[in-house]
């Protein structure tokens, strides 16, 4: 199971109500996603469960692909590291202590420099000898379902205890095109909340037929200069208009398979690895209800 981590702890933000440490600090984003967690673990017993960190939320190598990758999240611009994003104060301060109550559980954490969550997601999820359930409210990932191998994605946008079951038939009925086209999909369809400006006048319902017709971006490229393809006259204008967004996007949107993510240690534990820091923790920041849950759900795994 590899948890995309921030679109869960942004969730949880959102979702919980305000609840506060003895201190003062906010703790419903630390308390939601323990929650979150455990219902997961009780429900699909996972073996193997890591949580897929954003070392890098808008790297620079997708910022010189496509400027406005993600360009309206920055709050600063840093000239010297990655952009700093709009992140909410009390939750900015929460991402810390998620980070130990994680590491006091013994539950594996993973990123990559240079690279989002996503991509750590798509390197773990691509032969991992083993069946995967990637937990994420991004439909960027949906490009990795994959039936064959047993890739498929819990979406949460609906809610962790309302989630949907995606795979290539779920892909299908949604947008009418197949998971090993998503990436290409997306490509030409854009999506505001990334900042991508996808083919000027091409919606779902004309990349799907594309896709459906022409099988890939490649194939619709090759179809929009070929005056003997078919291709009707308004898509292959808009295509060819967008040749030079078309010629770096699939790079952007295409998440990384191949990344040295270490793939050992992500054995989920039965019983919390420091028990005496949980506890610590746990009365520290208001977590003893969360925290016994998740040693609870941990314990179930014995069964």
């Amino acid at each position: 199971m590899l948890l995309d981590s921030a679109s869960m702890y942004f969730r949880a933000f959102f979702g919980v109500p305000d609840i506060t440490a003895p201190d003062g600090t906010p703790v419903n984003a630390v308390r939601g996603l323990l929650d979150f967690i455990a219902r997961l673990v009780e429900q699909y017993s996972p073996t193997d469960l890591v949580c897929c960190w954003d070392n890098d939320w808008r790297p620079q190598w997708r910022v010189d692909l496509i400027p406005s990758y993600k360009a309206h999240r920055v709050v600063t611009e840093n000239p010297v590291g990655p952009d700093v994003e709009e992140v909410p104060d009390p939750l900015e301060i929460q991402v810390p202590i998620i980070a130990d109550v994680l590491e006091a559980f013994g539950i594996a954490v993973r990123g990559a420099d240079g690279y989002e969550a996503d991509d750590v997601i798509g390197t773990l999820a691509t032969g991992a000898g083993m069946p995967v359930d990637v937990v994420t409210g991004d439909r960027d990932l949906f490009q990795l379902v994959d039936d064959e191998a047993e890739v498929r994605v819990l979406y949460i946008a609906r809610g962790v205890g309302n989630h949907e079951k995606v795979d290539d038939a779920w892909v299908f009925g949604k947008y009418a095109v197949h998971a090993d086209q998503y990436a290409d999909f997306a490509t030409m369809r854009g999506d505001n909340s990334d900042g991508l400006p996808g083919v000027a006048g091409v919606g779902e319902k004309t990349a799907a037929g594309l896709l459906g017709r022409f099988g890939d971006l490649d194939g619709i490229l090759a179809a929009a200069a070929d005056p003997e393809s078919g291709m009707a006259p308004g898509p292959r204008t808009k295509i060819k208009a967008a040749a030079d967004y078309l010629a770096v996007a699939p790079q952007v949107v295409a998440v990384a398979r191949d990344l040295p993510v270490d793939r050992t240690g992500t054995a989920l534990p039965r019983t919390p690895a420091d028990p005496d820091r949980v506890a610590e923790l746990a009365e520290k920041f208001n977590l003893a209800g969360p925290a016994t849950r998740l040693v609870n759900a941990l314990a179930g795994l014995n069964r």
